[in-house]
């Protein structure tokens, strides 16, 4: 069995903005469920005898494969909400966005009123050659109507292979409906945007954690450095909205802020699973400077990790408002040109050895979002309020075998309700002014320390 070294985070649907460029996310670790286990023939003989009862007498004809593949999603689904199995189609989709690279449009949309959305239109690809704009609404693709389709169905139709075609019909407030034809290319999805904030303080958001994530945001921090004539006063890394991505990049990610020490820990049913995972020794390129880390319940796995080892090693302050709580690793395991199973197999500790699962990471300093910049109607959710989810198992020590340790109570929901993507990274996102303040502030702290 052929087992894919790297880790990926699954998604969050909890009103995260959808990126079309990038929609299977993940965290995903190897070893995972090594040993040999005992065929049960009886058992796989009455899964065999459905099947054919289906095949021979359901009201509409259905092949032997689309049961398998639907038997093996239900199974899987069934163990908690992360995971599943992919189909051939499916595993080759999210092996092209992990790495950057896949045929699309380039946009990235929300879901507003069930409807998908545009953010933004990505630099110099099909979408915004053809004009499209912020605010669009996407009403039909290819004629078939976008209303109530679920995001996994809208990624699958705008995206395809470089060359094809798709057709899209956008309504905008200043014209009636009308029809776009966009020609698909290779995207190159660029996970860290980045600016310099006044005061010469950095910033950079960080949409998803992809091979290409930790080289970007290193490139971001030199030209800002640049831009601030050598040296930043402060830094704002940005990983609201971030479903997670690949582990590796989560621990090269921190290794940029951190001088070595743990950046995660794993812990897993079989010994295979257990890994200590370090940043490198003398990593950290702002040495010194301040750090704030904006969180909020869309940033999970991979983001979360991020922000909970910054803050254990008392290297970031981490901002607004609790987050995700998806803390469970996924082991992507192929099989054999049939597709691929995404198993949980083990649970990310920080590296004070809190529990990410169904707790997330809660901030040093609470910012909500003013109620005109939050998106109306949508109801915040969490890891723990999926059906299914894993219980946290309190700390690491006492998952192995010390005193058991109750896990803290989660931070109770404060109504918050997620911020306008559109505001994110602008001049009108509260949570970057507070985060701003907060840095200066401390910037003044340490000069006065200094001149005593």
């Amino acid at each position: 069995m052929i087992k894919i070294s790297r880790q990926y985070a699954p998604a969050v649907r909890a009103a995260a903005a959808v990126l079309v460029t990038l929609t299977l996310h993940a965290c995903d670790s190897a070893g995972a469920g090594t040993g040999a286990y005992p065929a049960d023939a009886p058992d796989l003989g009455l899964i065999q005898k459905a099947i054919k009862q289906v095949e021979r007498n359901y009201v509409a004809p259905v092949s032997g494969s689309d049961l398998t593949k639907d038997a093996l999603r239900g199974m899987l689904t069934r163990l908690d909400p992360h995971s599943d199995y992919m189909d051939q189609e499916q595993y080759q989709q999210m092996t092209a966005v992990t790495r950057g690279r896949f045929g699309g449009i380039g946009v990235e949309l929300t879901l507003e009123g069930k409807v998908p959305e545009v953010i933004s239109p990505i630099d110099s690809t099909p979408a915004a050659d053809a004009g499209i704009e912020p605010g669009d609404r996407i009403v039909k693709i290819d004629n078939q109507p976008t209303t109530g389709m679920d995001v996994e169905e809208i990624v699958k139709r705008l995206r395809g292979a470089p060359g094809s075609q798709v057709r899209l019909t956008i309504t905008r407030s200043d014209r009636s409906p009308f029809d776009v034809r966009l020609t698909r290319n290779v995207i190159r999805v660029v996970s860290v945007k980045s600016g310099l904030k006044r005061d010469n303080v950095g910033y950079a958001r960080i949409t998803t954690f992809t091979e290409n994530t930790a080289s970007e945001l290193a490139a971001a921090i030199n030209r800002m450095k640049a831009q601030a004539r050598g040296k930043l006063n402060g830094f704002i890394l940005d990983l609201r909205n971030d479903p997670g991505g690949l582990l590796d990049a989560a621990i090269d990610v921190s290794g940029i802020f951190l001088d070595g020490g743990v950046v995660v820990t794993t812990h897993g049913r079989n010994s295979a699973d257990d890994h200590t995972y370090r940043a490198a020794v003398a990593g950290d390129v702002l040495r010194g400077v301040p750090i704030a880390v904006l969180i909020n319940s869309a940033s999970a796995s991979a983001a979360e990790i991020v922000a909970g080892a910054l803050q254990d090693h008392h290297r970031a302050t981490v901002m607004g408002t609790p987050s995700f709580g998806k803390g469970s690793v996924q082991t992507i395991i192929p099989l054999e040109g049939r597709g691929a199973l995404r198993l949980t197999t083990a649970l990310y500790y920080t590296p004070s050895g809190r529990s990410i699962q169904s707790q997330g990471i809660t901030p040093d300093v609470v910012i909500n979002v003013p109620k005109n910049q939050q998106v109306a109607n949508a109801v915040v959710s969490f890891e723990s309020d999926l059906y299914g989810a894993l219980k946290n198992a309190g700390s690491l020590n006492s998952v192995r075998g010390s005193k058991p340790v109750v896990p803290a109570a989660r931070a109770a929901d404060s109504g918050e309700h997620p911020i306008k993507p559109m505001i994110i990274g602008t001049g009108s996102d509260p949570q970057i002014a507070a985060a701003l303040d907060f840095l200066q502030k401390a910037v003044r702290r340490d000069a006065s320390t200094h001149h005593g």
